[in-house]
Parts: structure tokens; C-alpha cells; sequence
């Protein structure tokens, strides 16, 4: 053995569903807890990443190997109620958390994950569990962390088998708030910080069903007084707010178990013609109110280098995904448009109802994190509620 070097002892594990156990070194908080494993290849943005309330029981696998070494901080969150860490429950990391180095920074980020109640794994060959993923589909297992390195094995690969996944899962009503609050703040300017909307043009009513702050923030930034309900409000307490448009945010679980009541609010909106736009959970609720199917992914979009075309204007976009279900595109029905796709897979990414304000996308146009290339659709949005105005203005 090389003289000067310490061997240290496992302290974490992460066991798959199918008995594999991988060893690495705990940080975080302690315990164990059940998630479905997936990879994200975006190479900034942990926090946002990690605070993204479509994470809700995932445990996410960084394929970039240094992840911290920019600590934390309270801006970069992105989900409305962190006291009940409505993120990633989990997260692997490549290399050891390094001392935070950035100005921006208030603390590490192992503390940062402790108070979030995150277990998180370093040490671990994330090229390998990716390519593990990629070959076999997103994993059901158990992250556990227990800083004496003591673990009953069996046990916990009897939780990671015993586990039923993501399929059937709506976990929208635990990410979301459960009170209509109205929002303001405006997206975030270099060392300015965030400001408020003081003269807002518009009224959106966004649906919560876990939405990220930086998706309220864009909108607050064209203009929109936006006041965010709960995914169980009725299409007619949405209605009595007299909204410009409707907005369907972004969530965790499955589709199909959350539009069991989300799905006849958003049919009854487009009925009384009120503009409507959706994203990532969202799209898949609108898709299911037209009539469309929704399926699991084999390993899902998780990342902010994913190339989607844009049918209505030709463009490639680069932009930011965070899903595990996805609309199956050969499901939608007649009078319904697919506007984009995904150039990786072919899958779908957006969609339109032919002759209404209606439309929806499946990738994360905020770009928190990720490129801003889709940032059009918040302006597309609210020209097509001033065109709405118009065409209802003129009849």
C-alpha cells in the first residue's frame, strides 16, 4: 500500500431494484428513502435542479463530475414550499463537494442538502450508472446514508424491489401549494437581484401543480399579475378570477393519475375559450383534455442540451428537460397540432388545438437552468391573449 494515502469506508450506498449496490460516501442528510434513478447532463444548475418540484421522488444521477463548487443560496431554488423538499429526494455525485468558490455562494452545499432532507452519494462512477440507465431505463432503488457505514443490504434491497415506481403516482398535489397566492417578482438581474411587476397588463391564473419559480417569473416579466391556485381548483373558481389566460404549470408523477381531476378542469376552460398554455406536466395534462395518450419514458429528458425543432417556424432549439412521461405523438387527435419534437427521439415536445389559443410544450422554456433559446413562448403566449382580445373585441 502506498504510505500517505487513507482508505475510507463506504458510508452510503445506493441498491437498485434488481440487487445491485453501489458503494460511495454519504453527504446530506441520513436515512434511506426510495426513488426512481435518472441522469440529468446539464453542467450548471444543480440547485435548480435539485429544487425542481418535477424531481418529486427521483433521485438524480449528475453526469457532470463536480458538483457544489459553487455551494448554495437562497436565489437559485426553484420550488414555492422548500420546508417540505418538494425536489429530488436524491443525488449522485461523481467526485467529492469541494469548498464552495463563488461570491453568490452563503454556504456548502452538504449543509444545504442536510436541511433539505436530500441524501445525497459521492465517489460513484456516474458514467457507468448512466450507461447502466441508458441500457435498462430509469431504476427503481433505495439511497440510504449513514455516516457509521452500517446497512442491512437485504433489507434494503427488498425496500428498492418492493417499491411500485413512478407508473400510477400523482404526486402534483404534494408539490404544489395549497393556497391561492398572487405572484410579482420578476425574473432575476445581475447583482440586482429580483423585482416586482408594479404595473401588471395582465391576469394569468396558473395552475399549480408543481411549479417552478422561474416559470412565474417569466411571466411576471411580460407584464402578467400572475395568481397561482391549487391543481385541485375548479374551472369555476379559475373563472371567476376573469383571467387573459390560463397557465399549466410544471409537476411531478404520472400524468394519467393526475388528470383524473385535472383533466376536466382544463376542458372546461377551453370550452368557455379562455387562452391556455402549458408546459412539461402540464402539455401532457392539456394533451390528455384533447383526447391525446401519455406513456413512461425508457430513461426520460433530463438536461439542458436537448435539440427540439420548432414546426412553426422551422427553428432547432437547444433548451432544458426535466420529464419521465411523455405524449405519444401517434395519439393525437384530429384538430390537434404537433409543433415540436424532440431531435433526439423523435418524441413529442409541443403541440396546438387548431383554431383556438391553445398550446403547450413539453421541454422548460424558463431556462432555469439551461439556454434561453424557447423564451419566445412566453412572448408567443401573451400575443396570442392580445390577439384573443381582439378577435373577441371586433365580434
Amino acid at each position: 500500500m502506498t504510505e500517505g494515502w487513507t482508505i475510507r469506508e463506504p458510508t452510503a450506498v445506493l441498491v437498485l431494484a434488481d440487487g445491485t449496490v453501489i458503494d460511495g460516501f454519504g453527504l446530506g442528510a441520513t436515512g434511506a428513502i426510495e426513488g426512481e434513478v435518472c441522469f440529468n447532463t446539464a453542467l450548471t444548475g444543480y440547485q435548480e435542479i435539485l429544487t425542481d418540484p418535477s424531481y418529486a421522488r427521483q433521485i438524480v444521477t449528475f453526469t457532470f463530475p463536480h458538483i457544489g463548487n459553487v455551494g448554495a443560496n437562497d436565489e437559485d431554488q426553484e420550488d414555492l414550499v422548500p420546508a417540505n423538499a418538494t425536489g429530488a429526494v436524491g443525488a449522485i455525485f461523481r467526485a467529492d463537494v469541494s469548498e464552495p468558490s463563488n461570491y453568490r455562494s452563503s454556504g456548502h452545499l452538504n449543509a444545504w442538502l442536510k436541511d433539505r432532507g436530500v441524501i445525497a452519494l459521492s465517489g460513484v462512477d456516474t458514467r457507468a450508472l448512466t450507461a447502466l440507465i441508458r441500457e435498462k431505463g430509469a431504476v427503481n432503488a433505495v439511497i440510504a446514508h449513514d455516516p457509521d457505514g452500517q446497512f442491512d443490504i437485504d433489507a434494503l434491497k427488498a425496500r428498492a424491489a418492493a417499491w411500485s415506481g413512478l407508473v400510477g403516482l400523482d404526486l402534483a398535489k404534494e408539490a404544489a401549494g395549497s393556497d391561492a397566492v398572487i405572484w410579482d417578482e420578476k425574473p432575476w438581474v445581475w447583482n440586482a437581484g429580483y423585482a416586482a411587476e408594479a404595473e401588471p397588463r395582465y391576469t394569468i391564473v396558473a395552475i399549480d401543480y408543481g411549479t417552478k419559480r422561474n416559470i412565474l417569473r417569466r411571466m411576471a416579466g411580460e407584464g402578467a399579475r400572475v395568481i397561482l391556485v391549487p391543481p385541485t381548483t375548479s374551472a369555476e373558481d379559475i373563472l371567476a378570477h376573469n383571467p387573459d389566460g390560463v397557465f399549466l404549470s410544471n409537476g411531478p408523477g404520472d400524468p394519467a393519475a393526475t388528470g383524473d381531476y385535472a383533466v376536466p378542469t382544463i376542458k372546461t376552460l377551453i370550452e368557455k375559450d379562455v387562452p391556455v398554455f402549458g408546459i412539461c406536466l402540464g402539455h401532457q395534462m392539456l394533451a390528455l383534455a384533447l383526447g391525446a395518450q401519455t406513456e413512461k419514458m425508457h430513461q426520460g429528458h433530463h438536461g439542458a442540451n436537448h435539440p427540439v425543432k420548432d414546426f412553426t417556424t422551422g427553428k432547432v432549439e437547444i433548451v432544458s428537460m426535466n420529464h419521465g412521461f411523455a405524449v405519444a405523438a401517434d395519439s393525437l387527435p384530429e384538430g390537434v397540432e404537433e409543433t415540436h419534437r424532440s431531435l433526439f427521439d423523435g418524441s413529442n415536445c409541443g403541440l396546438r388545438l387548431t383554431g383556438k389559443p391553445v398550446f403547450s410544450v413539453q421541454h422548460h422554456p424558463e431556462a432555469s437552468p439551461g439556454p434561453q433559446d424557447s423564451h419566445y413562448l412566453f412572448d408567443r403566449f401573451f400575443r396570442m391573449i392580445d390577439e384573443h382580445k381582439g378577435r373577441k373585441a371586433a365580434a
